[in-house]
Formats: C-alpha cells, sequence, structure tokens
C-alpha cells in the first residue's frame, strides 16, 4: 500500500461539514482513499455508506434527492452517518443534486470523488458555493515514490537518506522519469507489466472518460493529439500546425486540449511577458501530469537512458516538483520567451517579484549561467534566479541577482517551502 500524503488532511476534514469532493485522473486512488476512510469510521464505530455510480444498483439510488434520501434513512434513520459516493460525474446536474440535499442539513457527512475536473460537465464549482471542500489527487510524487520504495524507513529523515544515499536516489529518479506514478505502476515489479498495465489504464481513460461521459466522436484523433503533444513537452503548442496534423478545426482542436487538461492528462502554462512586441505572448506550454503515460504516449515507456533525450522528461519533473510548492501561495508558473530566442524554462511568479528558472539535466561543475536567463535577469532585475540541476550546489551574483544552484532533491525536502519564503522575503527586504 502507497501512503499518501493528502490522506491525513482528508481525515481532518471528516469533521467539517462541508462536502468532501476529491477530484483527479482516473486510477491514481481515489476509490482506495475513500475506503480506508471509510473503514477507519467503521472500526470507530461509525454508520457509513458507499455508492459507485459506475455500479448500476448504486446509481439506482440517484434517480431522486428523495430516493437517495429515503435509501439513508433506510440505512441511517436520522442518526448521524458519512455517505461516500465515487464517480460523482456520471451524476447530471451533480452540484445541484448535492446542493438540495445538503441545504436541508440532514445530520449525514458527504464525501465524494470524480474523475476528472467537475467543471467538465456543469457548473458544480457555482452549486456547491461555500458547500465543499475541493481536494486534488494526483499520481504518486516523487517524494511518495521514495518512501514506498524504502518501506518508509526513512519517512522522519528524509534529508538524512537524500544526502547518504545520492545514488540509490539517482537510480529512483531514473526509474521515475520512466514509469511515472499511477499507484499500479509503481507496485508492479516487472518492465513489461508496467507496460501492460499502462495501456489498460489508458485504454480505460478513453474509454470511459472521453467516449461515454464526454460523448467524443474521434477518440482516434484525441489519441493522435496526445502522442503530438507528448512529444513537444517543454516547446510551444502551435495550433495551427496541430490541427493541419490533425485534420480537424482549430475550434476542435482547442476543445480537445481542454478535455485533456480538465481530465488531469496535461497542463499547459502561458508565458510571461511584459513587452508586447519583443516577447511571445499567447502560445502556451504543454506538460504532463504523468511522465509514464506520457512516455507510453511515444512508445518509449521504460527505454530511457541517461542522456540528452531526458532533457525534456526532467524539466517536465520539475515543472511538477514546482507546481506541489508554489499552489499553497497562490502562485503561478509561466515560461519566458522572446521572439530572438531567448528563453527561460519556468518563472515563478509573486505578482510582485520573478524568479526565473533555468533547468539542466546535467551534474554541473561550476557556477555557469546561459545568456537567456542573464538577459531576463539583466531586463527584469529579479531578487533570485535558480538553476535546478542534478548535484551541483552553489551561489553566485549577476548585476545584484541572487543566482542560487539547486539539486533538484531540495524541492523534496519538508521545510523547502518554508525556507523559500524566508529567503524571498530577506532578499525583498
Amino acid at each position: 500500500m502507497i501512503k499518501r500524503a493528502i490522506l491525513n488532511d482528508l481525515r481532518a476534514h471528516l469533521k467539517n461539514n462541508e462536502i468532501t469532493v476529491i477530484i483527479g485522473p482516473r486510477q491514481v486512488g481515489k476509490t482506495t482513499l475513500m475506503q480506508m476512510l471509510k473503514d477507519e469510521l467503521v472500526r470507530n464505530e461509525q454508520q457509513t455508506l458507499f455508492f459507485n455510480l459506475d455500479f448500476e444498483p448504486d446509481a439506482y439510488h440517484f434517480q431522486s434527492q428523495q430516493h437517495l434520501i429515503n435509501k439513508i434513512h433506510l440505512e441511517f434513520g436520522h442518526k448521524n452517518g458519512y455517505i461516500f459516493i465515487d464517480e460523482i460525474q456520471r451524476k447530471e446536474n451533480a452540484g445541484l443534486f448535492l446542493k438540495g440535499i445538503y441545504d436541508r442539513k440532514f445530520p449525514y457527512k458527504f464525501i465524494v470523488s470524480g474523475s476528472g475536473s467537475l467543471e467538465l460537465k456543469e457548473k458544480i464549482h457555482e452549486s456547491l458555493s461555500g458547500r465543499k471542500r475541493l481536494f486534488e489527487l494526483f499520481p504518486v510524487s516523487f517524494e511518495e515514490f521514495i518512501h514506498y520504495k524504502t518501506n518508509y524507513k526513512y519517512e522522519k529523515n528524509l534529508a538524512d537518506f537524500i544526502e547518504v544515499e545520492n545514488q540509490n536516489l539517482r537510480f529512483f529518479l531514473f526509474e521515475y522519469l520512466n514509469f511515472g506514478g499511477y499507484p499500479r505502476i509503481v507496485t508492479e515489479e516487472r518492465k513489461e507489466g508496467k507496460r501492460i498495465l499502462m495501456e489498460e489504464i489508458f485504454h480505460s481513460y478513453v474509454e470511459k472518460d472521453l467516449v461515454y461521459f464526454l460523448k467524443i466522436d474521434r477518440p482516434d484523433v484525441f489519441i493522435k493529439l496526445i502522442r503530438l503533444l507528448a512529444i513537444q513537452i517543454g516547446q510551444l503548442v502551435n495550433y495551427s500546425k496541430l490541427s493541419a496534423s490533425l485534420g480537424v478545426s482549430v475550434q476542435t482542436l482547442k476543445k480537445y486540449i481542454w478535455f485533456a487538461q480538465k481530465t488531469f492528462i496535461i497542463d499547459l502554462i502561458n508565458p510571461f511577458f511584459k513587452n508586447y512586441r519583443k516577447e511571445i505572448t499567447k502560445s502556451p506550454v504543454v506538460y504532463f501530469a504523468d511522465l509514464g503515460l506520457r512516455n507510453y504516449a511515444v512508445g518509449q515507456m521504460g527505454r530511457y537512458q541517461e542522456n540528452e533525450d531526458m532533457g525534456f522528461l526532467f524539466q517536465n519533473f520539475i515543472y511538477n516538483l514546482l507546481k506541489e510548492k508554489v499552489k499553497p501561495f497562490g502562485w503561478h508558473l509561466h515560461f519566458w520567451r522572446t521572439t530572438d530566442k531567448a528563453e527561460v524554462d519556468l518563472i515563478i511568479d509573486q505578482f510582485q517579484n520573478q524568479i526565473p528558472v533555468e533547468i539542466k539535466f546535467i551534474d554541473l561543475k561550476r557556477t555557469t549561467i546561459r545568456r537567456s536567463l542573464r538577459s531576463f535577469i539583466e531586463k527584469y532585475h529579479p531578487h533570485q534566479a535558480w538553476v535546478i540541476n542534478i548535484s551541483f550546489e552553489d551561489e553566485m551574483i549577476v548585476s545584484d541577482t541572487r543566482v542560487i544552484f539547486i539539486p533538484y532533491f531540495r524541492l523534496l525536502q519538508n521545510d523547502f517551502r518554508g525556507k523559500m519564503i524566508k529567503e524571498m522575503l530577506n532578499d525583498e527586504f
């Protein structure tokens, strides 16, 4: 069993009257977490009900709000209880359906899950405004992956493990870059078994989320789109070229890309710019939520070695790591490109200040930066700039900007976010 960091937050929210809503990609463990919570409640002698809307006898009780209330009353009477609803996206107008029950103030706590963003078919966010809290569950993070691979021996001293077992950490990095973090893939030992499972996961996603749920009439085009996007991670998305390659309109292409975003397959990040004439202002860059699925899409899952081919994979990996760190603060990740080809991989946008981030899949030996990063520093004068690499750690000053060379594993440390904030404040004041 892989321990998920989000579980403690879910446990704590059981005491809150708000509806607990767990969203995320298919087969990342939402049902497993709900079953774990249910089992814990049962052990504590609490009343529980579990519905899976993929299961026809369960879906029967969702014909109307009264049907569901009658079923709950039958099982609970008028006593407190916990109702788990899996695959909530199967219910039409789910937001209004749950809102109507919630507003009657029954003594029940609802915990629901859905594959894909709840924005896909309706405005559930507006329907449940002030009545819910969203929890996003993604594939296993690299930190969760390390703990699983080391049998949780170093849960409380991960920093020490990183310092002492750097070679093992490197081995884990290459496995993670190749196979990603879907739980079933992580726990499967055989390489061929991992590829077979990913094929099953991907086709389940296409059949259940795209064809059945979203009613996409050209799943073959969607699959080809995912493959084309997988080839160009970390690069600009050219809508005109993609639409021509796929033989669909730009409007259809953008709809399919939106579906891929809202089912948590990809992320699109927008450019940072202030000069409309000299900087890229519109074209986004694409990254994948799971590298194993990305590699499967291009037929390379488990086949990458330590060479230049992994540069963009490592860049995608760092994007996912940084996203975990900056999202709680409401900060955003962008990239920077100019019309004369200068580029910075990521920009951490703190509204009043930006941190340019250069990502290098190499073991640096000395403090050196590319001309593009220097160009951004001279143009925007940030307090800090980061060069994230495999193992090199140092600092230098460029035009009054503190350039920090950060080994990727420093991002894993529990206090990294706190240190990041403290250093930013010190730099600013």
